[in-house]
């Protein structure tokens, strides 16, 4: 290596060379490329896309030109990136459905709402928006600084003098190192109105500059929900609103509904929101959507979505708000350059920012004027001069043998100065007519006029501000438009599910393998006792339905597992299918374990400080648990009861804590006892026995028993019978129990036991799928010790009673007249 070669490798620590380097990046991101200033709202990029286009004369008032001119003048004299980065930020630019009031006026393809992209520059044209020409005007009057380009060949603007509020007006948003900024447009009237309240009165408080500015204003118009995150983003400069669609519920001659579509949240992709409402009618996560159709032209935005005639047009734009961007979240977060430095702002520090700009603005601007106006004043003084001496000066001009000795006589002769006498000089003789001379007396007379006010101006801060006002009104006359987003406060932001869905009994099925879904109850019909049944569900052979439950759409839903744990959901977010659908896999609903089943549902109607769970488990344990424990569920589900190793929980049940428990086994046992002989005890306890098993006897169910209840009992091969609740004798807790049922070979073991009523129905699902509804009335009453009568005709020998269920028949009509109502 040579010795020069040498000389110029030096030693630096990786770390520290590391850390300077990425913050020279970072800085250069955050101050050059991500972040809008504060007094113009604009970056970089945008910033000097305007100015080139203003530099090349492409104003409102001229022709368009090729987009690719316009470029071209940008990378090449002031931005160094990629022609596309530039060419794809003008375009944005120039988008109705972008850009609040656009800064760039675009003839040609510049895409649309659909996501589709805009024609390559060689094709479009475009010009400088008449709203854009006020983020430059008076920038000829020395108004703001200039800084070397990159190359330092060229001078480009540091700032726009930025005439209206463009930062709130038109947003921004950009990503930069560690921090980014999300500015939502404004409408320009009300921030207008702001500034000249707040100019008037500058110790406005946030609250009052709301009254002027209720909340952003989106060029694609659509609905705020709310006012409490608008209310804290303008006052801590973060916040997130919500965004919807505006939609009508259309109501056709047929009495057939259809939803409408007209506006979209911000920046919401209308061809993928279409695409995406496909899909889920597609996959049956959202039902009753019979036509999806974009029927949008060049007068409005118009999606159609056709509702099935028995569907809730109502209910099923909640769940298109739930599932789809017609609901969006918008998160603020108002970050701008302040003095070179990103700063978090509320919403009066973003309008004073902007009025201390203009104050700046005005102040240069006018002492501009002042210099030009002084400057031609003290021309037009030397004219009065030469006027007053004129044949002094023409004798003087005459007789000198060249300009200079002109020039110098008259500097001597008459007091002036060289710019003076360089003008008396450049005089034509025209001006030396009566007429001409008044108009100089009359504009020098106008100046000193002019000078004065000028003076005034730069030594009152109350005229600076009055001009600032004036200005702003003008552009306000010029170009304000209507509010196109409509803000929703009230009680519509805490709007919940079930506010839309209507209240109505259903049928919620558990499978053994995991498939769970609702129908409507009304969807069976009473039938009489030993008849065939309709078909319930389709499954497979190796499975059937385990549980059925009667339940509410605005009920809560608890489900138990076998290894003790609890999930929860409401009646109403279990996906509705027809009656012959299997359903969903249950893990797509709840955040169970591989290793764990559904093996007990519940339903609740409120988590009630006085009632209690009673659990039973499978080796006859039970347990009593205040509800009021399980109130607050995590998705991930909650231990409801410590399990002894081997054993599952097999039953749950609802009570006030002074109820008679009747635990039934699979043998035929059955014993009777009070609640209270049970203790309360917390969430990860174990329990105390309930009964005494024998044998391989297990547990198969544990019912609330009232005085005028009978205890049913449904057997394996389809066979039940029911038993007056006086025949068991209340014993203690912990015994073998009492014999309800006559096991045989001919009606098999147990697999349910119920109290029920003459005022009930019963339910009974086989393991093929097969389900009946028959009156509890019908089934014989019988004595303990008997083996029952034939519920239901079993196809085969493959073919056993799977769940049994019961129905309130008064309960029943009580939910449909409350619904009528």
């Amino acid at each position: 290596m040579s010795e020069n070669q040498n000389s110029r490798i030096r030693e630096v620590n990786i770390s520290q060379e590391m850390r300077s380097s990425f913050l020279d990046y970072a800085m250069s991101v955050i101050v050059s490329r991500a972040l809008p200033d504060v007094r113009d709202g604009l970056k970089p990029v945008h910033r000097r896309i305007l100015y080139a286009m203003h530099d090349l004369g492409m104003t409102a008032d001229k022709p368009y030109k090729k987009s690719a001119r316009i470029v071209g003048e940008v990378i090449g004299k002031y931005h160094p990136h990629g022609d596309a980065a530039v060419y794809d930020t003008m375009v944005r630019m120039a988008q109705d459905f972008n850009y609040r009031y656009m800064l760039v006026d675009g003839h040609g393809n510049f895409g649309s709402i659909d996501g589709d992209a805009a024609a390559a520059m060689r094709y479009t044209e475009a010009r400088m928006s008449k709203i854009s020409m006020e983020l430059l005007r008076d920038i000829t009057k020395d108004t703001i600084d200039y800084q070397d380009n990159y190359d330092g060949s060229e001078k480009e603007p540091v700032v726009l003098p930025s005439r209206f509020p463009n930062l709130l007006v038109n947003g921004s948003s950009g990503i930069a190192v560690g921090m980014a900024t999300n500015i939502p447009p404004h409408q320009l009237g009300e921030i207008v109105d702001a500034l000249l309240a707040l100019s008037q009165d500058p110790e406005m408080t946030i609250a009052e500059l709301m009254e002027f500015i209720p909340g952003p204003d989106f060029p694609t118009g659509g609905q705020i929900i709310g006012r409490s995150g608008i209310r804290k983003a303008y006052e801590t400069g973060r916040g997130s609103i919500t965004l919807r669609a505006k939609v009508e519920i259309e109501q056709k001659e047929n009495g057939k509904e259809s939803i409408i579509v007209h506006e979209l949240p911000y920046q919401v992709n209308k061809a993928k929101l279409i695409e995406r409402i496909a899909e889920l009618v597609r996959e049956k996560k959202i039902d009753g959507i019979t036509d999806l159709r974009d029927e949008s032209d060049r007068n409005g935005m118009r999606v159609v979505m056709e509702i099935r005639r028995d569907a809730n047009a109502k209910v099923i734009l909640n769940n298109l708000y739930k599932q789809t961007a017609l609901q969006t979240s918008f998160g603020i977060n108002m970050l701008a350059l302040v003095d070179g430095q990103p700063k978090v702002l509320n919403l009066k520090e973003c309008l004073t920012h902007y009025l201390d700009h203009q104050k700046i603005v005005i102040r240069r601007r006018t002492a501009y004027e002042l210099k030009k106006a002084e400057a031609r004043a003290h021309i037009l003084e030397g004219l009065r001069i030469a006027l007053d001496h004129l044949d002094k000066v023409i004798h003087l001009i005459r007789h000198s043998q060249t300009t200079e000795m002109a020039k110098e006589g008259l500097m001597q002769k008459f007091s002036l100065t060289e710019r003076q006498a360089q003008a008396i000089l450049d005089m034509r003789l025209q001006r030396l007519t009566g007429l001409e001379r008044e108009k100089i007396e009359q504009e020098y007379q106008e100046l000193v006029r002019l000078i004065a006010e000028l003076r005034s101006i730069l030594a009152d801060e109350e005229k600076v501000l009055q001009i600032i006002r004036t200005e702003l009104t003008e552009i306000k006359e010029r170009f304000n438009d209507e509010r196109r987003t409509e803000i929703i406060s009230g009680g519509v932001e805490e709007f919940a599910d079930e506010d839309l869905i209507p209240c109505e009994q259903i049928v919620v099925t558990l499978t053994h393998k995991g498939y769970i879904k609702r129908i409507p109850l009304s969807t069976y019909r009473s039938q009489k006792r030993g008849g065939r049944g309709v078909q319930g569900m389709n499954t497979s052979e190796d499975d059937f339905v385990e549980h059925l439950l009667i339940t509410s759409t605005h009920h809560t839903i608890l489900f138990f597992t076998n290894k003790g744990k609890v999930y929860r959901a409401k009646g109403y977010e279990i996906p509705e299918f027809g009656r012959t659908a299997k359903g969903i896999p249950i893990v797509n609903l709840l955040e169970i374990d591989k290793d764990e089943w559904i093996n007990t549902i519940i339903t609740i109607d409120e988590f009630d400080d006085n009632s209690f769970l009673f659990f039973t488990t499978k080796q006859g344990i039970a347990k009593r648990s205040p509800l009021s424990s399980f109130a607050n569920i995590r998705n991930n589900g909650l231990i409801a009861i410590c399990l002894r190793e081997g054993d599952e929980l097999i039953s749950v049940k609802l009570t006030d804590g002074y109820k008679h428990i009747i635990v039934g086994t699979k043998h035929g046992m059955l014993i009777r006892f009070p609640e209270t002989d049970v203790r309360t005890m917390g969430r990860s306890a174990t329990g105390v026995k309930a009964i005494t098993l024998e044998g391989d006897d297990e547990v198969v169910g544990m019912e609330i028993l009232e005085e005028e209840d009978d205890v049913l009992v449904v057997t394996k091969n389809g066979y039940g019978k029911r038993t007056k609740a006086s025949e068991y004798r209340v014993q203690t807790r912990g015994g073998k129990g009492l014999k309800t049922c006559n096991i045989t070979e001919k009606n098999g073991t147990v697999v349910a036991v119920k109290t029920v009523t003459d005022e009930e129905d019963l339910m009974l699902m086989t393991t093929n799928g097969i389900l009946i509804r028959i009156a509890v009335s019908d089934i014989s009453r019988m004595g303990r010790n008997t083996k029952g009568v034939k519920l239901i005709r079993l196809s085969g020998d493959h073919e056993y009673v799977a769940t049994v269920a019961k129905v309130s028949r008064e309960e029943e009509k009580e939910l449909e007249s409350s619904d009528e109502g």
